[in-house]
């Protein structure tokens, strides 16, 4: 059974939206402009880019990382990379044709199918309304945070607001950095 991994940037008050400066949001590039880079804590990045095998995203950050990842020679691995997007309403003549192998799931269910394959790690970038889903399916077993130390009260959170039973989580690696980022990854116990 692959791992499924939910990557994110998360201000400490659960926010993941627009982390790189999209264009359009409230408090939009405050990775970059709030906090001091430390390039030690980006160390789980380029980890992330040679353990994980496939990338899975929902439609609307699809939409914008096709944009600009294929040709960001940082993000060269994924470009060749497969990656399954889950969407109802994609189709594949809305898919880029410069990014590599490219499968739309149009369910939860296909997500646990694709699971069961044999292979390695699917990292899941972004994609709020998709964490939130997979969350509350029981399909993520793994989450690679990197925490700011910033309060941004409004945007998409990563986690989701459904009443369900509480989801045990267990510290597997962790590291603060001078500038109040922290690294935390965390194992879901099942």
């Amino acid at each position: 059974m692959r791992t499924l991994i939910s990557s994110a940037f998360i201000s400490l008050d659960g926010v993941i939206e627009a982390p790189g400066g999209e264009p359009g949001y409230r408090n939009s590039g405050w990775t970059f402009k709030d906090v001091e880079f430390v390039p030690e804590a980006f160390e789980i990045k380029g980890r992330e880019q040679q353990e994980s095998t496939a990338i899975l995203m929902g439609r609307v950050s699809y939409e914008a990382f096709s944009k600009v990842w294929p040709d960001m020679e940082e993000f060269a691995h994924y470009k060749t990379m497969p990656k399954y997007i889950v969407s109802t309403t994609l189709t594949d003549k809305d898919l880029v044709s410069n990014w590599g192998e490219t499968t739309i799931l149009r369910s939860l269910d296909e997500v646990a199918t694709l699971k069961e394959t044999v292979g390695g790690p699917i990292i899941v970038h972004g994609s709020a309304s998709l964490n939130h889903s997979l969350s509350d399916a029981g399909l993520i077993d793994r989450y690679h945070l990197l925490v700011y130390p910033l309060l941004l009260g409004a945007g998409k959170r990563l986690f989701s607001t459904t009443d369900k039973d509480a989801q045990k989580l267990k510290l597997v690696e962790y590291e603060a950095y001078a500038n109040g980022l922290q690294k935390n990854v965390f194992d879901v116990v099942r």
